[in-house]
């Protein structure tokens, strides 16, 4: 139980802080409980990672009539210098906020009180502790290699990493800078801390032990190499996306981006599919996590929303979890059923992160990057 300042009364001791009682009762309510003091709010606004909040505000809306959703689509590395800013100057403008990027969320976010941990009680025996603990995971994400099955129908054109670093993939590979975006550095840093996988990697493609060249280990030989080899860097997921994936190109580039933007390849003319067979591994799998801000403005329309975005009692969650049921997208729910159209989570060979390990090297990985571009 959280207490502000301890404050003694006499013969009446310790008080304990109303404010915090009442984030106690509220954690321990469901959503019937918790609509008539959010629609009393009114109104609350979320901080999202993904610009699929556009669609979550509307079937919210829809849901709750009286409560009106800001969603505001800001990447993960925005968000977490947006909070620390907000902080610093003492004030709160998101009441939930939807982020990854895990590393530094736990270590600049958590640790630090900028943000809270909330678990909605009606779905709470139907996550896994790993998913709710230190904070709640929605869903699994991804950031993994990706190719044209357009152009590529027998199946993807690299069927290991260091491909990429040969001269028939100069220039012809394609992600988001690392250095702006916190999921792709943790992409990279994965890929040293992986740096005996790669090293096997780097054998079985060319045949003979990996030569580091100066460099700390095969993570970072990789990653040296890959920049090397005029890796394209863009400013958004989009952008790799389109180059990837746009129908009717005869030799397309590959690039690292969501297995999960594969729900659109339909509305935007993308021949999008993972490269799931590549050695030793596409990418990563990461937590997309809920979180409250630590003095949320709306709190009980806060933990309505985050109860919505778990989904609701139907066989795949509903409207809350439309938007996030797709191929590429691993709910953490236990009853819900994986999506048909994906890979199946314990088939899907992307690297599960570490935050804490990943937390440690992360720095030291991006100055390398700094240092290549």
């Amino acid at each position: 139980m959280k207490f502000l300042k301890v404050m003694r009364l006499g013969a009446m001791g310790i008080l304990m802080s109303s404010a915090a009682l009442a984030d106690d009762n509220l954690n321990e309510m469901g959503p019937a409980e918790l609509l008539p003091m959010a629609q009393e709010e009114g109104k609350l606004t979320v901080y999202s990672f993904t610009s699929r909040i556009g669609k979550v505000e509307k079937a919210f809306e829809a849901a709750y009539p009286g409560i009106d959703l800001q969603g505001f689509d800001i990447s993960s590395t925005e968000q977490i210098a947006r909070l620390k800013a907000e902080s610093q100057a003492g004030v709160t403008n998101a009441d939930v906020i939807y982020i990854s990027d895990t590393p530094v969320v736990l270590t600049e976010l958590l640790e630090t009180g900028i943000i809270g941990p909330y678990v909605p009680p009606r779905v709470a025996d139907r996550v896994p502790d790993q998913y709710k603990n230190p904070l709640l995971a929605q869903r699994l994400s991804t950031k993994v290699l990706m190719y044209n099955e357009e152009a590529n129908p027998s199946g993807s054109p690299i069927d290991n990493l260091w491909q990429l670093t040969t001269d028939d993939w100069r220039g012809r590979v394609v992600m988001v800078d690392p250095l702006q975006r916190g999921d792709y550095l943790d992409l990279m840093t994965e890929i040293v801390l992986q740096s005996d996988n790669m090293a096997a990697a780097y054998e079985a493609q060319f045949g003979k032990p990996i030569d580091l060249g100066g460099a700390a280990n095969a993570g970072e030989k990789f990653i040296s190499d890959l920049f090397n080899n005029d890796v394209i860097l863009v400013g958004s997921t989009d952008d790799v996306n389109a180059a990837v994936g746009a129908l009717g190109q005869e030799n397309p580039p590959v690039g690292f981006t969501s297995y999960s933007d594969r729900r659109d390849n339909e509305e935007e003319g993308w021949a999008l599919q993972v490269a799931n067979n590549v050695k030793p591994a596409p990418g990563i799998i990461f937590p997309a996590i809920l979180a409250l801000a630590a003095k949320p403005n709306n709190p009980a329309a806060a933990r309505l929303v985050i109860d919505f975005l778990m989904g609701d009692e139907s066989e795949t969650g509903g409207e809350g979890l439309k938007p996030f049921y797709v191929a590429g997208d691993y709910v953490t729910r236990t009853d819900i059923p994986p999506h048909p159209d994906a890979v199946p989570l314990d088939k899907f060979t992307a690297w599960r992160i570490d935050p804490a390990k990943t937390a440690k090297i992360r720095a030291d990985v991006g100055d390398l990057i700094l240092t290549l571009q």
